[in-house]
């Protein structure tokens, strides 16, 4: 399994459904599908081709075949997992396997389809997966930049936004650290302004950004 970069995702980014199947009619039938309702997408026969030509970190959907030559698309959903590589996946399958399907749904996937089916529904389903993948881009950035913010506190500040978070009063935590309520309150301004939190309750978000 390569080893994916991070993309950074511009506003004007276009998502892109990344479609597996070794079925050539299949493949072109959903390009011509995603084109007239303009939607961008690519086609790939196998995983293999895909992990070649393809970043599944970039914006889009993958649009997956159950059952592929080589490595299959459970199996593939399970190494992507375990690469860190948290794409959104719509399963698609000729078999009526409600077992596979319900392994699939419960290891992240937006759905999964029983050929044939409808255009209307498979659009719908690549529409949810590509705003949850945006959702997805956007929590990641926010905790990376509030992982930067994070780096730079001092143990001590660390310490005191951790007791703030969790509730306690300044008081408290001047008890707990064994300090004065003045150090304490002069820890946790600094920790807000480097945390950028604008007030307790943004500070509060973003320390679960952290979790």
């Amino acid at each position: 399994m390569p080893e994916y970069p991070e993309v950074a995702e511009p506003h004007n980014t276009v998502a892109v459904v990344h479609i597996i199947d070794d079925d050539e009619q299949i493949r072109s039938a959903l390009l011509e599908l995603f084109e007239a309702a303009g939607i961008q997408a690519e086609a790939f026969v196998d995983t293999t081709e895909f992990s070649c030509r393809a970043n599944p970190q970039a914006a889009g959907c993958l649009l997956l075949d159950v059952r592929l030559p080589g490595v299959g698309g459970i199996e593939f959903q399970k190494k992507l997992s375990e690469a860190g590589v948290d794409v959104p996946i719509v399963f698609m399958t000729g078999d009526g396997d409600i077992d596979t399907s319900v392994s699939a749904m419960k290891a992240g996937a937006i759905d999964f389809l029983l050929k044939p089916f409808l255009a209307d529904d498979l659009l719908e389903a690549v529409t949810v997966a590509i705003e949850e993948g945006r959702r997805q881009r956007e929590i990641a950035s926010r905790r990376k930049h509030v992982l930067e913010c994070e780096a730079s506190l001092t143990p001590r500040e660390r310490q005191v936004m951790k007791f703030v978070t969790d509730g306690l009063m300044n008081k408290q935590v001047a008890y707990e650290l064994g300090i004065s309520e003045i150090m304490v309150k002069l820890h946790r301004g600094s920790a807000m302004r480097k945390m950028q939190a604008r007030s307790l309750s943004d500070l509060v978000r973003k320390s679960i950004l952290l979790q």
